[in-house]
């Protein structure tokens, strides 16, 4: 069994000893520094050198006098220290001197009170100790209650919440419109999310008496619109009619969907519903459907205006004769695009872009048997994918990728804000300063000047702290504009001089045709790769 290295102080007639003990069996040697510790604190000065040359290397029990001072017998003594996150203490037990006396159980618990010890003794270590002495080891003399941590809320939804899923394409290129799958049905009384509630943690304490708080849980409820029910303990929610259910921001709504048998038009007048509606027909100019939910349009749309809190869905398509506009906080899936401002929070999938504006944060897909996009600009905060792009007459069209440009309009704005307030803070502590001048100079203000002055200090504060969140939320938006730098263009036939590229701020003119090429950014550049997807 192995046993580290030991000193102890002799006390004789003629002066104090130091006893050296090597270590058997690969203990540990003496650490130099924890002897210099141990005799500073005990006020005996000796030859560091003499000790230091009888350390090294020692292989037998040596004997060394440090000075010819009569010295009282020295007790056994602990070192109680705690580690950093306060969860343990550990003590280091020296012994004592020849005549001098062995701790008690009541001077180690004295002494780990001094050393800041208030919970978690363990008596077991200290009894074994006591009972069997083990010096220059870090015994474990007091131990922490650690929190129990709880549980957060859960909820399961049983119905897709995911409207990133696109649609599935024909053999022949083009969209399968009957089997989209991006609408969730619902029948009367199914089950449709449960929760799991929250479970508290419980605190726990630590070897100085101060509580460990366990972990925030994130507590839920079953949030949801008209037309559901709760279960008696609100951990079950069920459909009350026949319809569609959709998700948004946390809160279920279920719809028993709205349905045109015709077209929109002056016998339909404007629709404006909570859940989906589906059009059998077209929807003429002039006309409006603003939907909370799903649109869904068998027909054409001409110059109309379509607004959807879910999806749009264009069977044929909309030729929007520079009126027409769609709005979608989903995605958008339309047999061809034409003449029309398009505006997408999720992916747009197509066959034909012709002459329109359109935005969409995901992907822009653009296949089929035409695939093509000419004339107009197309925006894509991710990935513009085209067969086609431009034509043979070098028509103007713009297709851009990269950041959401809400994002680089806030950046720029928190951008300017700054300078501005911190020209405000700094006009403000010159005025507060010179007031502040006066008051130390024993000049006596009006109580008017008084509480301007604690106006301004107050003023200072809420500046301060703004220019601080204005700083945090620039560095926020500054980390989003770097993990964005990316996109790229995808023309898997031609692209034709007119097309103007900008991939991330980055422009490029094309002017030549390329066939089979990607787009990219690099740096500070756009090139051209061959065609991958």
């Amino acid at each position: 069994m192995s046993k580290n290295a030991e000193f102890r102080l002799l006390m004789q007639n003629d002066g104090t000893y130091l006893e050296l003990v090597p270590a058997q069996l690969g203990g540990t040697p003496i650490d130099f520094n924890e002897l210099d510790d141990y005799l500073y604190k005990r006020h005996i000065e000796f030859d560091r050198l003499l000790v230091n040359d009888a350390m090294h290397d020692l292989a037998e029990r040596k004997v060394i006098k440090l000075d010819s001072v009569t010295r009282r017998p020295e007790g056994e003594s602990v070192k109680v220290w705690i580690t950093e996150d306060r969860m343990y203490a550990y003590g280091r037990f020296y012994p004592a001197s020849n005549g001098g006396q062995s701790l008690t159980y009541n001077e180690i618990i004295n002494d780990m009170v001094k050393a800041g010890v208030k919970y978690g003794a363990i008596e077991e270590n200290i009894n074994s100790f006591i009972n069997n002495k083990t010096y220059f080891t870090d015994i474990l003399l007091a131990k922490a209650m650690p929190c129990q941590f709880g549980r957060n809320a859960k909820i399961t939804y049983f119905f897709n919440t995911d409207l990133t899923k696109k649609p599935r394409m024909n053999d022949d290129g083009t969209v399968d419109f009957h089997q989209l799958d991006t609408i969730s049905r619902v029948s009367r009384d199914e089950l449709i999310a449960t929760l799991e509630p929250s479970v508290q943690g419980r605190p726990g304490i630590n070897v100085c008496g101060s509580a460990i708080l366990p972990p925030k849980v994130k507590t839920l409820t079953l949030r949801h619109g008209n037309k559901i029910r709760l279960s008696e303990d609100k951990l079950k929610m069920y459909s009350e009619v026949d319809g569609h259910v959709t998700l948004v921001d946390g809160k279920v709504f279920v719809s028993d969907c709205y349905e045109i048998a015709g077209d929109v038009d002056a016998s339909t007048g404007d629709i404006n519903y909570d859940g989906n509606v589906i059009v059998k027909g077209s929807v003429r100019t002039g006309y409006r459907i603003i939907a909370h939910g799903d649109i869904e349009v068998e027909g054409v749309v001409e110059g109309a205006f379509l607004q959807a809190g879910g999806q749009i869905i264009l069977k044929r398509g909309v030729q929007g004769m520079n009126k027409g506009t769609l709005k979608a906080q989903g995605n958008i899936v339309a047999k061809f695009i034409e003449n029309a401002t398009v505006e997408t929070d999720g992916y747009l999938t197509t066959e034909a872009i012709l002459h329109s504006k359109v935005s969409a944060k995901g992907d822009i897909t653009v296949g089929g048997r035409k695939g093509f996009i000419t004339g107009g600009e197309i925006r894509s905060g991710t990935m513009i994918s085209v067969k086609t792009a431009g034509s043979t007459m070098g028509t103007n069209t713009l297709l851009e990728v990269g950041v959401d440009p809400q994002i680089i309009e806030n950046y720029h704005k928190v951008e300017k804000e700054i300078p501005t307030m911190q020209q405000d803070l700094e006009r403000l502590n010159q005025n507060l300063l010179l007031y502040l001048k006066k008051i130390k100079s024993g000049e006596k203000l009006s109580a008017d000047k008084l509480l301007l002055v604690k106006s301004m200090s107050v003023n200072k504060e809420e500046l301060e702290k703004k220019i601080q969140e204005a700083h945090e939320q620039l560095e926020k938006l500054q980390q989003y504009l770097d993990e964005h730098e990316s996109g790229a263009i995808h023309v898997s036939d031609t692209i034709y001089p007119g097309c103007k590229i900008v991939i991330a701020g980055v422009v490029y003119f094309v002017r030549k045709e390329t066939i089979h090429s990607s787009l990219i950014r690099e740096q500070a550049d756009v090139i051209v790769v061959p065609y991958k997807l």
